[in-house]
């Protein structure tokens, strides 16, 4: 009988052994080489909602004099007080603390007003200040909204030739040290100066720095505010002195980071052509697209709809432009710039060019997409002026006593301005009624013109989409 089983010979084993890996390795690569099913999954993304924090609006201060000292034509000392009125939603009562002036001889500092959280929701807060000097060097009334602290600013205003002495302000309402660079342009382009470098700005503190300083001669300049490690509040103190003679003060907020449609609401003409002592230039439109050449077209809005024929002006890349606006009569109005590249700017406005008259600078405004509170300080005849750039018109409330008081509604027609009187010393809550609304408040009086656009809101945070990986 023949036994057919292989003998398990060390031989025999090692044989089966190298035949099995040889048929695992043809296993392994047919693996690589066939095609897999193809399986993808989506991660699942998180909403998650940043834990509600205190709203902060940093004023801009007392109005500043510099060069008062023959002894030191570098100091710069407070001038004249503001006075700042404030208030929050759901009847919260805001605090406020002062910030140091660290480099204001003798200087009291600006407020910077915090409401906090309600059960765990954010409160709107909102405040403004307004100031009155009338002395030998310096003359005028300022107005200005109290804004949130931000990583960028863009200040249009103020000039840097003969007769100005124009002030930058940053302002440091956080708890960490901020670092700033000032970046201007003018007519040679945009330009980061020595005295605008690696600017420290110490927590809770102000720190103020001479436009001379940075762009000594420069006519038409435009700010860009870049900070570092934490926000801060800019602004500009514009003053002009005319053989002699005091011409105006103002404080200029921010205006609009660039965009491509602009609108500078509640632009006040206090001057009518052929006045006594009219300039061929009562009010002056300074326009910057800083990062590209491109043709703008120029529009004003009265309560009547469009005022004169639209133009059309080219925007040299990171050269500020500016353009007379002539033959508008005495009233409020609204300026609107469209363009395919991202500008921004402001509109200067004066009372007059002799003695005891002044100036202001009205800048753009952001949208209002939501409920806003407007903050409106002590001053001549003030006013809001709404705006809506959007095609129907729209029914707009406006609410005393920060929303809890009485409400008055006004209709915006679509393309047009409208313009309300209001309390001095008082806040008010704005409730748009459709896409498009913005709005400004506005002073003007004999010898004392000023305004500010409307801060939209950043109460509701927009909550947080993480992707875990």
């Amino acid at each position: 009988m023949t036994n057919t089983q292989l003998a398990r010979t060390p031989r025999t084993r090692v044989i089966v052994g190298a035949v099995v890996a040889a048929a695992v390795a043809v296993a392994g690569i047919g693996v690589l080489v066939a095609p897999w099913a193809e399986f993808s999954r989506e991660p699942l993304p998180i909403t998650a909602a940043p834990p509600a924090a205190a709203s902060v609006a940093t004023c801009g201060g007392p109005l500043l004099a510099a060069g008062r000292e023959s002894a030191a034509a570098a100091t710069v000392t407070d001038a004249a007080a503001q006075s700042v009125v404030s208030g929050a939603s759901d009847g919260v009562i805001p605090a406020s603390t002062p910030l140091s002036a660290v480099n204001v001889s003798g200087g009291v500092g600006p407020l910077s007003v915090i409401a906090e959280p309600v059960a765990g929701v954010r409160t709107d807060v909102a405040a403004a200040g307004s100031a009155h000097v009338a002395e030998s060097d310096l003359r005028g009334y300022a107005a200005s909204a109290c804004t949130r602290a931000s990583m960028e600013s863009w200040l249009v205003g103020g000039s840097a030739a003969t007769g100005a002495a124009d002030l930058v302000v940053l302002a440091n309402p956080g708890d960490v040290a901020a670092r700033v660079t000032l970046t201007v342009y003018g007519a040679e382009g945009a330009e980061t100066p020595t005295a605008g470098e690696d600017l420290r700005i110490a927590p809770g503190a102000q720190r103020v720095i001479p436009l001379a300083a940075l762009a000594l001669g420069e006519a038409s300049p435009v700010i860009q505010v870049t900070a570092a490690e934490a926000p801060v509040r800019a602004s500009l103190q514009a003053s002009i002195t005319r053989v002699l003679l005091p011409g105006g003060v103002d404080q200029i907020a921010p205006s609009v980071a660039p965009v491509p449609d602009l609108v500078i609401p509640g632009v006040e003409i206090a001057q009518a052509p052929g006045a006594a002592d009219a300039s061929e230039v009562p009010a002056v439109l300074r326009l910057l697209s800083p990062a590209a050449t491109a043709t703008a077209t120029v529009t004003v809005w009265g309560t009547g709809g469009q005022v004169g024929d639209a133009q059309s002006v080219d925007l040299t890349a990171g050269v500020p432009l500016e353009l007379d606006l002539t033959g508008l009569a005495v009233g409020t109005y609204a300026v609107r710039v469209a363009s395919v590249a991202p500008l921004t700017g402001a509109v200067w406005s004066t009372t007059g060019f002799g003695e005891g008259s002044d100036f202001a600078w009205f800048t753009a405004a952001d949208a209002l997409t939501t409920p806003a509170l407007v903050a409106a300080p002590a001053g001549p005849s003030p006013r809001v002026t709404l705006t809506s750039s959007s095609d129907a018109d729209q029914q707009v409330q406006l609410i005393a006593d920060a929303g809890e008081g009485t409400t008055q509604e006004v209709t915006v027609p679509a393309g047009r301005t409208v313009t309300v009187s209001i309390e001095e010393n008082a806040v008010y809550r704005i409730v748009p009624g459709g896409a498009g609304l913005r709005a400004a408040v506005s002073y003007a009086g004999t010898g004392q013109l000023a305004g500010y656009p409307v801060p939209a809101s950043d109460v509701e945070a927009a909550s947080i989409e993480v992707f875990p990986r």
